[in-house]
């Protein structure tokens, strides 16, 4: 199976992705689509299994017609969804006993249906937007590697704190391969309010992992990076949490992020979201 860290996937060998022993994390781990096409899917074959039970016993439901299976199908849609028309009911104790317990099985089923609904909808979910690629450029006089990320939301964001990783390729001296993960320490791993944009500061200087890092040294070594960002939503009372990462191809060398936020007549700050990935060259020391 493959597993997804931002775009960067990893296989798993010997793990089941659907576990059926744990149906609720089987739920709520599906995608819209998906999870639109398994209710609709069981709802229907629910129908058709008491369909069948009513069709297999002529005579069990009033003003069916004999035989008829989308007579049968029909009343059993009206009877799981409780809703009961009227035009067709048991008529005999067999129908009286399949309908009373399609009417169980259908007050569990909306029940189900509407809490797994729920706690999809309700799931908090960040908006935060990053820029195409990181750069390393000079800040402050030191080389520096950068992130420019910004809040996609219409409200802010606040305590937010941000790690930087590395997955770097590396061999024991008995040349056995591995990939280890190192942390990048950051120059402002927290933020009190997160509203506009963030750029996230690493300092390429002789601790960093990446110390003397160019393009080529960071395909050789399959260098990727991984930023994980947690906020709290304010709207939402609950936290949130998102991840990206970027692939050796994703770092550009010797720019900068172009100026991504003004100040409007009145004295605002006004960031421009369509700007977060802008580049330029960075300046001649």
């Amino acid at each position: 199976m493959q597993l997804r860290a931002g775009a960067y996937e990893i296989g798993k060998r010997g793990a089941v992705r659907y576990d059926w022993r744990d149906p609720y994390h089987a739920a709520v781990g599906l995608s819209w689509p998906w999870f639109l096409v398994v209710m609709i899917g069981l709802d229907l074959a629910l129908n058709a299994v008491f369909a069948g039970l009513y069709w297999a016993v002529p005579g069990c439901l009033a003003n069916a017609r004999a035989g008829s299976f989308g007579d049968a199908f029909f009343f059993s849609l009206e009877t799981l969804a409780t809703v009961g028309y009227g035009v067709m009911a048991p008529a005999t104790v067999y129908g009286h006993v399949i309908a009373s317990s399609e009417i169980l099985t259908g007050m569990m089923f909306t029940a189900l249906a509407t809490g797994l609904t729920f706690v999809r909808f309700s799931r908090p979910r960040a908006k935060i937007l990053y820029a195409p690629s990181a750069v390393v450029a000079r800040h402050n006089g030191q080389r520096t590697l950068m992130v420019r990320i910004a809040n996609g939301r219409t409200s802010l964001l606040v305590d937010g704190a941000a790690r930087f990783y590395a997955l770097i390729a590396e061999r024991t001296v008995e040349g056995a391969y591995f990939r280890r993960i190192h942390e990048l320490p950051l120059m402002r791993a927290h933020i009190p309010v997160f509203g506009l944009t963030w750029t996230l500061i690493h300092v390429l200087d002789a601790t960093s992992p990446l110390a003397g890092f160019d393009p080529a040294m960071l395909r050789a070594r399959e260098v990727r990076l991984f930023l994980a960002v947690t906020a709290r939503d304010p709207t939402l009372a609950a936290e949130v949490h998102d991840i990206h990462d970027y692939g050796p191809d994703e770092i550009a060398f010797g720019m900068r992020y172009a100026e991504a936020v003004t100040v409007d007549e009145a004295g605002r700050s006004v960031a421009d979201l369509r700007r977060v990935g802008d580049l330029e060259p960075e300046l001649a020391v």
